[in-house]
C-alpha cells in the first residue's frame, strides 16, 4: 500500500530541468513569440519550422558533432535506425538554406521551438529550452554580422531587458596565429582550454615548451591579457603587427563592428575579449554574447560560421544568433500584458445567443460557455463579465 501511494504522489514529478508552463505564463509567454517574430518577419526574416527527431547521422554531422552529449537518442521503430531528437536548430535551418531553398542571394530565416538537452548546459537554465533564433545566409561581409547583432539587441529590447552589454570577439585571431605557429590539433586544444579559462602562468608554460617563433609566440601569450573597452583594439593592432594577413584581416573586422557600434548605438555597453572564442569548433569569425548586470550566464549568443553549410554541399556565408524564450520572458522588466478576463455565456440553446458569441470571438473576446449542471462560477472560471437577457437582447454585463 505504501509503494502503491508513493507511486501516486510521485507521478505528477517532471524529470530533473523539465518544466510545465502554466496558463497565465503561458499567455504571457506566446504574446511574446508573436511580438518577436512579428519583429523578425518586419525585418525579412522568414520562418521555417524543423523537425523535432532526425537520423543521428544527419543532426550530428559536421558542426553538430558537438553537440553529441547533449542529444537524445532512440531507434526509430519504422527503419530500425538510430535517431536523435534536437538540441540545437541552427544547423538544421542552415541545411533548409543549402539544400531545399538554393538561393544565390542573401537568406534570411528565423525559427522557434523546444529543444532537448541531456543535460543542463547552464545557457539556458532548463533542458528544454525554447530556441529562438534567426540566421542570415549568403553575405560575408561585417554589414550582415552588424544586422544580426543589431537584430539580437533589438529582441532583448521588445521583451523589456534592459542594461544589456555586450562581449564581442573574433575566433580567426587565434585560429590564424595558431595555424601560423603550426600547432598540431592537441596543442591547439591545450592551448585553447587554457585561454577560456584565461589561465595565464599555463598559457606561458604551454608556449615554453613548444618554443613556438618569439614573435608568434607573444602574439598568442598576449590574447589572454587582450580584454577591456575599445582600447583593447588600438593594444592588439601593436601586439599583432608581425602577424600574417588572415590576423590582421580579423582584427579590421572587429575593429570596424567596433565603429559601426559607436556609431550607431553609442549608449551600448561593449567589452572586447580576443580570447573568447565560443562555439571554436564551427565559429569562423565574429563573435558576441548579450549580458545583463545580476545574472551570471549569457543571455543570448551568435556569431559568423561560414562552413557549416558544406557537409550539405553548399558552404554559404553565414551569421546568426539564439537565445531562450522562456529566459528572455524570465528577465523582462515589461512583459507584454496577459489578456485577463472573458465573458461567462449561459448554457442555452437560443440561436440569438449563439450569434452573439460568435460576434463577439469574432472581435477577439475570450467567451467561455457554461456546461449543464457545471459547478463554478463566472469568476471560478476566469470571467470578469456574462451574456444576459435585457429587454429581450443579449447583453454584456459586469459580473
Amino acid at each position: 500500500m505504501a509503494v502503491e501511494e508513493t507511486g501516486k504522489m510521485t507521478r505528477w514529478m517532471l524529470p530533473e530541468g523539465i518544466e510545465e508552463t502554466l496558463p497565465e505564463r503561458a499567455n504571457v509567454l506566446e504574446q511574446l513569440r508573436r511580438r518577436l517574430l512579428d519583429y523578425f518577419s518586419s525585418c525579412g526574416y522568414d520562418l521555417v519550422m524543423t523537425p523535432f527527431i532526425e537520423y543521428v547521422d544527419a543532426l550530428l554531422a559536421g558542426a553538430g558533432k558537438q553537440l553529441g552529449a547533449q542529444t537524445f537518442r532512440i531507434t526509430d521503430a519504422l527503419s530500425g535506425r538510430q535517431v536523435g531528437i534536437r538540441a540545437d536548430m541552427t544547423l538544421q535551418a542552415a541545411r533548409i538554406d543549402a539544400h531545399q531553398i538554393k538561393q544565390e542571394g542573401p537568406v534570411r530565416l528565423c525559427y522557434l521551438g523546444t529543444v532537448l538537452h541531456s543535460f543542463n548546459d547552464g545557457f539556458a537554465g532548463s533542458r528544454a529550452p525554447l530556441q529562438l533564433g534567426a540566421e542570415l545566409y549568403g553575405h560575408a561581409g561585417i554589414d550582415s554580422d552588424f544586422e544580426i547583432l543589431e537584430l539580437m539587441l533589438d529582441m532583448l529590447d521588445l521583451c523589456g531587458i534592459r542594461d544589456v552589454h555586450i562581449d564581442l570577439g573574433h575566433v580567426g585571431i587565434f585560429r590564424s596565429l595558431a595555424a601560423q605557429a603550426g600547432l598540431d590539433s592537441q596543442d591547439e586544444q591545450l592551448l585553447f582550454d587554457a585561454l577560456q579559462r584565461k589561465a595565464i602562468p599555463e598559457i606561458r608554460s604551454l608556449l615554453d615548451r613548444l618554443a613556438l617563433n618569439s614573435d608568434i609566440s607573444q602574439c598568442l601569450a598576449a590574447l589572454a591579457d587582450l580584454n577591456g573597452g575599445a582600447e583593447v583594439l588600438t593594444r592588439a593592432e601593436q601586439i599583432f603587427n608581425g602577424a600574417d594577413k588572415a590576423v590582421l584581416a580579423a582584427l579590421d573586422e572587429i575593429k570596424k563592428i567596433s565603429a559601426l557600434l559607436q556609431q550607431r548605438l553609442p549608449d551600448l555597453p561593449v567589452h572586447y575579449d580576443l580570447a573568447e572564442l565560443r562555439g571554436y569548433a564551427y565559429k569562423t569569425g565574429m563573435v558576441f554574447a548579450a549580458f545583463i548586470p545580476g545574472y551570471g550566464q549569457e543571455i543570448a549568443r551568435g556569431g559568423r560560421y561560414d562552413e557549416i553549410g558544406s557537409i550539405f554541399g553548399r558552404a554559404r556565408p553565414a551569421t546568426g544568433f539564439s537565445a531562450d524564450l522562456k529566459t528572455l520572458m524570465q528577465l523582462s522588466a515589461q512583459l507584454p500584458v496577459a489578456k485577463m478576463g472573458g465573458i461567462f455565456a449561459p448554457a442555452s440553446d437560443d440561436q440569438s445567443l449563439r450569434e452573439m458569441i460568435s460576434e463577439l470571438r469574432g472581435q477577439g473576446e475570450r467567451v467561455i460557455v457554461e456546461l449543464p449542471g457545471q459547478q463554478g462560477s463566472a469568476l471560478d472560471m476566469g470571467c470578469d463579465r456574462s451574456l444576459r437577457q435585457v429587454d429581450g437582447s443579449w447583453q454584456v454585463v459586469p459580473v
